[in-house]
């Protein structure tokens, strides 16, 4: 096997091992704290893997991980049962005998009898060491850990529990593999897209990310947003944000206008700020998504700055009784149609007397569709001085799908305005 390269490109695969976590009841939360602290000294994680208590099963994975990664590290099957196999499965992937070792037989004694309890027999192989291995304490548990180099590959196995497994890592593991990566960082910046589906960000970008090698870029859809990762690995975190920059400016003039947020922040934190530093105010009429917008709108503190009111108008009498919507255009255009979502706007931005208002009216399903107006079929208006326009959509998916991918047009539709940018 290659050596474990120094101070560039190191590639680490995590291995979570215990069967119960791969039932439907289980979240596995170690692979995302060690990703975090790997990429932290500039090692990329490129698998992460969760694996049964099968020795046959857990070998094999463990060949797997150190034929292809630099860095392999497993959490969990370090415990005293017949089913806690991780040592066993290392030393067999290595091609290594475990031995016992009397000083952690000792120790482990003596643990146990500081709590006044016997040490049953099975907690004996807690002491095994594979052959070569350095073992790493663990005050917090009755299970050490063990690292081993074989070929300039490093194997680490941690203990399962969080709380023993990450002081493990922070004081046993990550000096040695912040040495290792000889000060090298990765640093991603995502830039997040509203109003463009996944395909239509991608043919207009990949041919800019595409000659860049550093930084990468992924690109990772979902429910009105689209969100492209890019990662750079340099020798610090000022060069690799230089090398970022250099892409995220090209990609910004590829899509002029529709990225709205660099920093983390999602989009109802983006419009709250503009609407803040505007000193604009707002009204909300909702139909079909029932006060989403505005629960959306106040998850964070300081919405009262801007957002005046929400109605929810759910049943036409509603939308004729608090804001004013002509009944003849109800019974003419149906409460789903751009001229209904535009008098909700005008109605709420009339009614509670604020700058701007926004009407959203549809049929969020999954039943209430018809050939005309099909399931999904959503209409949002704005009206007042971020611009007057309604845009039609029809948006796939479940219910609550639909009601998501409506607020995120109007907040897209109000950022645009509030920022005079061309309407969707």
């Amino acid at each position: 096997m290659a050596g474990l390269a120094r101070g560039a490109g190191l590639r680490a695969e995590l291995l979570a091992v215990g069967s119960e976590l791969l039932m439907p009841q289980r979240a596995e939360t170690n692979a995302v704290y060690l990703t975090a602290r790997l990429r932290e000294v500039g090692i990329d994680v490129q698998a992460r893997t969760t694996v049964a208590d099968d020795l046959g099963v857990l070998e094999a994975a463990l060949r797997g991980a150190l034929a292809r990664a630099d860095l392999v590290i497993t959490t969990g099957g370090l415990g005293p049962t017949a089913d806690d196999l991780t040592r066993e499965a290392a030393a067999a992937a290595l091609g290594r005998p475990l031995h016992r070792v009397p000083e952690t037989v000792a120790w482990l004694e003596a643990r146990f009898a500081r709590f006044g309890r016997p040490m049953a027999p099975v907690n004996l192989k807690q002491a095994d060491l594979i052959e070569g291995a350095v073992s790493l304490p663990n005050p917090r548990g009755t299970a050490p850990g063990q690292r081993v180099e074989v070929d300039g590959r490093l194997l680490i196995l941690l203990p399962g529990p969080p709380r023993e497994m990450e002081p493990m890592f922070e004081e046993q593991a990550l000096p040695l593999l912040r040495a290792r990566s000889a000060g090298r960082v990765l640093l991603t910046r995502v830039l997040k897209i509203a109003g463009m589906g996944e395909s239509d960000v991608e043919q207009r970008v990949a041919p800019i990310y595409t000659r860049y090698a550093n930084p990468r870029t992924t690109i990772l859809g979902g429910p009105g947003q689209v969100e492209l990762y890019l990662t750079a690995e340099a020798a610090d975190a000022p060069a690799a944000g230089a090398l970022i920059e250099e892409l995220a400016a090209a990609l910004r003039a590829a899509i002029p206008g529709r990225v709205f947020s660099e920093d983390g922040a999602e989009l109802p934190a983006t419009v709250a700020a503009l609407l803040r530093e505007r000193g604009a105010s707002l009204a909300l009429a909702e139909s079909c998504t029932g006060g989403l917008l505005a629960a959306r709108l106040t998850d964070a503190p300081g919405a009262s700055t801007f957002l005046d009111r929400g109605y929810v108008t759910y049943s036409n009498r509603s939308k004729v009784e608090m804001l004013g919507v002509d009944p003849g255009v109800i019974e003419a255009k149906g409460a789903v149609s751009e001229d209904v979502a535009r008098a909700m706007a005008e109605g709420a931005r009339r009614s509670a007397g604020t700058a701007i208002g926004i009407g959203i009216t549809g049929i969020a399903g999954p039943d209430g569709g018809s050939p005309e107006k099909p399931v999904g079929l959503v209409y949002v208006a704005i009206a007042g001085p971020a611009g007057d326009s309604v845009k039609r959509a029809h948006f796939p998916g479940d219910r609550d799908r639909v009601r998501h991918q409506a607020t995120q047009l109007a907040l897209e539709m109000l950022r645009r305005g509030l920022l005079q940018l061309a309407p969707l």
